[in-house]
């Protein structure tokens, strides 16, 4: 059990899928330091009628927020662990929150038809995707024409990818660089179909 015990830890501070056993820590106030839910928000540029995925939504630190300003719309939450989901789902009932929906990842592709979503969130997620480039495809296949792929990273997080090896990865499946917030270290870059 020790040792079981220090794999999930070491899986906490290395690259990889997080652990669910940690999601309580992603859910710690302290984190809007780096970024806030609303800080966010305000990168995405929502409406209140968008359609929008958040993929590897972990227990919704981040969903509340985003589907109060989609009251017309709807926000569908996917993450690669049951377990995640369970949590977000549990998180988000309690607030009394409808315009949600959950859906289980293969981390290949997605279940939902083209040109869905006006919008397409991440945050802290991509570097610890395997089949990123597949990913990225299913995303523009999944966007509305001028839908936006937004993609947020920050310090402390070991799978982080920098601005410039995202960019690499998404300029050659087709997205246009749209707009880019923050610093080097903590920031969201936008692209749109």
């Amino acid at each position: 059990m020790k040792k079981k015990n220090r794999d999930i830890f070491k899986r906490v501070t290395t690259k990889g899928i997080f652990p669910y056993q940690f999601a309580f820590t992603l859910l710690i106030p302290a984190r809007n330091i780096i970024l806030s839910p609303r800080k966010l928000i305000r990168r995405l540029d929502l409406r209140k009628n968008y359609n929008v995925l958040e993929v590897g939504s972990g227990p919704g630190y981040f969903s509340a927020e985003v589907a109060r300003i989609i009251p017309n719309g709807k926000l569908i939450l996917t993450d690669i662990q049951e377990e995640m989901l369970k949590l977000a789902r549990k998180r988000l009932s309690r607030r009394k929150i409808t315009n949600i929906e959950y859906h289980l990842c293969n981390g290949l592709d997605f279940p939902f038809e083209d040109n869905k979503f006006d919008l397409i969130y991440m945050v802290t997620v991509l570097g610890e995707v395997e089949n990123q480039e597949q990913y990225i495809k299913e995303f523009f296949r999944m966007l509305r024409p001028g839908g936006v792929l937004s993609i947020s990273k920050h310090a402390g997080d070991p799978d982080k990818m920098s601005i410039e090896e995202i960019k690499k990865l998404v300029y050659g499946l087709e997205f246009k660089f749209d707009k880019l917030y923050g610093t080097k270290n903590n920031f969201t870059i936008n692209f749109r179909k």
